[in-house]
């Protein structure tokens, strides 16, 4: 507070600070919902990579994968690295389902620091609530599968017919389980959405028969135009996943290091330090050739 001349008080101007005028104009802006969305399809892609590199079982790969949504369902990816995430779900998925593999071979495997999802290993499971059992569809495909044996009283070829249908089942759920419908539809649907997919192709057995036939056998509450309905639900999910281009995942992970305080300053900085790494390195080079001259 000052005394101006005419005895009056007054608080002083605070001194305009240049630097913290371009910091807050150079200051990036947050993802919005569509790119971090982008993001995580990325990473729910890369997790099914190490899994399959790993030779995991599927019911690990959609155990980590679930984890994976809940967790960015309450987190941003602005807030915790889902690179990290995704090796710690693997991680709890593998311990959960009792296929052990320590986190320093899981990183070794993939050449990144075990320690990062020992860090993030705690933060996973509180923000799962500790609710850590997943119920997948691979196990209702191949229940259904055995069904439909009996079902349509197979025949010589129609055994051969199961296993494609089974097979093609297996990929259309891995395609599903990459959507959001896991998070919304309970394992049987998802199951027999997958089925129906797989039978338009293999055409199998009378898909809508067979779905009348399981609704009558557990005398259900719901209708056979739910159950479809819901089918239809989780097709329109599937036909709508999409992944990003590279261009844009570009520009999202760009604006994800700014987020992090990892923006283009400091990679000047880095090449910075570099080139005077390597002028230094220089200039003693020239001094030891010179000293070498004069001996």
């Amino acid at each position: 507070m000052e005394v101006d001349m005419d005895g009056s008080l007054s608080y002083p101007t605070p001194p305009i600070n240049l630097k913290d005028t371009a910091d807050k104009h150079s200051r990036s802006k947050p993802l919005n919902i569509e790119e971090e969305q982008y993001i995580r399809v990325f990473y729910e892609n890369k997790l099914q990579e190490v899994c399959n590199n790993f030779h995991f079982p599927h019911k690990i790969q959609a155990t980590a994968l679930i984890y994976f949504k809940r967790f960015y369902v309450q987190w941003s990816v602005m807030e915790h690295h889902p690179k990290n995430i995704m090796l710690t779900c693997i991680y709890a998925a593998c311990k959960i389902e009792e296929n052990h593999v320590s986190a320093e071979e899981l990183g070794k495997g993939i050449s990144q620091d075990h320690q990062l999802i020992l860090n993030n290993e705690m933060i996973v499971y509180q923000s799962l609530e500790f609710d850590l059992i997943v119920y997948a569809p691979y196990r209702s495909i191949d229940g259904f599968v055995d069904d439909m044996e009996e079902f349509c009283q197979a025949k010589d070829d129609q055994p051969h017919m199961l296993k494609a249908l089974h097979e093609t089942a297996r990929m259309e759920v891995d395609k599903i389980m990459l959507t959001d419908a896991p998070l919304l539809f309970p394992p049987g649907q998802l199951a027999l959405a997958a089925l129906r997919s797989s039978n338009e192709v293999h055409q199998v057995i009378d898909f809508e028969r067979y779905l009348r036939n399981i609704l009558s056998r557990q005398s259900s509450a719901h209708t056979i135009s739910e159950l479809i309905e819901s089918l239809n639900a989780l097709d329109t999910w599937a036909r709508r996943y999409q992944f990003p281009s590279e261009k844009d995942l570009k520009h999202i992970n760009r604006k994800l290091k700014s987020c992090w305080g990892l923006g283009s300053h400091d990679e000047s900085k880095k090449r910075d330090k570099k080139s005077k790494h390597k002028s230094k390195k220089s200039s003693n080079e020239t001094q030891h050739v010179a000293s070498l001259a004069e001996s």
